[in-house]
């Protein structure tokens, strides 16, 4: 059990900053960068797909420092580059360092959430493996809760963006510095890295897997971006100040992504084809509804939370599901999953910041609900197998 609470408790605050501050930050406070920098729509997305485009690298990077040093290593590289990038941020004088700062900062979450699977597998008995990974996904929640309740404080206390990003940073450095010393049993390389083994991964049954880790990665990436943003452009929501009003959407996301602590004990109840058809469902609702209602204090609430619990349980599924169908690869595998829900983090917005300026942000929220939707609607029942099988290549 101090085990199972040592590792829980040194990811969560890895992912807290990673996937916290560090990867939705720039959507967060799009609204003032637009106003320093003079971002464009375009513009936001070219800068988030880069952020993404590092991730991916990062996560490269990470898998084989697992391999050869062990997972404490890439996990401090991660909160390590979070830090450098952060106060890049909070520093810059132009959008160049800015998009700079994103990038490193975006990277923290390549180096950093793959090695805990190799950790959780490594360390603890396959009982306490769901427990220990959906406390560390659920990080994430924690740190988008506080990003934006940080980003809401601009209200009260009159500091600016800059001043925040300097907190971001600092709470990375001591991030860095907590895993430093909570992993130290954790040095010994994973032994992974056989290149012949990638061959094993392409599977029949993991196809669903990764179809869900490219819709998740492409739907999200696009609402993270610019759910924000469409709040603020379209007059705020009452009683807040303008600039404010998109922290409420990462606040309620967090807030409400703390269910995903629920995500292994739902699971069990209904199953992984159902829950997986839900959470898409909602994700499609969610993206929706900022398109269609984005000054309405309770829709936009309703729909953040929605995503906010729809990133968490799906995060935390990845990570559950790639370790069952590929036991013997559990670093490999969840990094894989993480590749494919990268390219559609580095596709989305991309795409969604051109779609917008040609056709208005309506039509490119309302495309990505179809396609979270499609998503559902192809998870049938039947095609879904949780663990380990015989399953012919692809």
């Amino acid at each position: 059990m101090q085990t199972l609470t040592r590792i829980a408790s040194a990811g969560s605050t890895a992912t807290a900053i990673a996937f916290g501050p560090a990867r939705i930050g720039f959507g967060l406070f799009l609204p003032q960068f637009r106003e320093s920098f003079s971002i464009s729509t375009s513009t936001a997305g070219l800068i988030s797909s880069l952020g993404f485009a590092a991730f991916l690298l990062a996560l490269g990077c990470s898998y084989k420092l697992i391999a050869r040093t062990g997972p404490r290593v890439p996990i401090v590289c991660g909160m390590i580059a979070a830090t450098f990038g952060l106060a890049a941020v909070a520093a810059a004088p132009n959008v160049v360092v800015l998009s700079i700062g994103i990038c490193l900062a975006s990277a923290s979450a390549g180096f950093s959430w793959t090695p805990f699977n190799s950790t959780a597998q490594r360390l603890l008995y396959e009982d306490d493996r769901p427990e220990a990974l959906s406390v560390i996904s659920s990080g994430t929640a924690v740190g988008v809760l506080c990003a934006g309740l940080l980003a809401l404080s601009l209200v009260f206390f009159g500091y600016g963006w800059r001043v925040v990003w300097a907190f971001f940073a600092a709470g990375a450095a001591g991030a860095a510095i907590a895993n430093f010393l909570a992993l130290t049993d954790t040095v010994e390389p994973a032994g992974e890295a056989s290149p012949c083994k990638w061959g094993e991964l392409a599977t029949r049954s993991a196809c669903p897997l990764y179809l869900v880790a490219f819709s998740f990665g492409l739907t999200n990436s696009i609402y993270v971006t610019f759910a924000a943003d469409r709040v603020t452009e379209q007059g705020g929501l009452a009683g807040l100040p303008l600039q404010s009003s998109g922290a409420i959407v990462f606040a309620a996301y967090g807030a409400l992504g703390l269910l995903g602590l629920l995500t292994a004990r739902i699971k069990s109840a209904i199953g992984l084809p159902w829950l997986l058809r839900a959470l898409n469902i909602g994700a499609a609702l969610s993206i929706a509804i900022i398109a269609w209602a984005p000054t309405s204090w309770g829709f936009v609430v309703v729909s953040a939370g929605m995503q906010g619990m729809f990133v968490m349980m799906i995060s935390a599924v990845l990570s559950l599901w790639s370790e069952r169908l590929f036991p013997d690869l559990p670093s490999l595998s969840f990094t894989t999953a993480l590749w494919i829900t990268a390219v559609g983090n580095i596709a989305g917005p991309a795409i969604a910041g051109v779609t917008a300026s040609a056709f208005g942000p309506v039509p490119m929220f309302f495309g990505a609900a179809a396609l979270a939707l499609a998503t559902s609607l192809l998870l049938t029942p039947g095609l879904i197998r949780e663990k380990a099988s015989t399953a012919t290549s692809v």
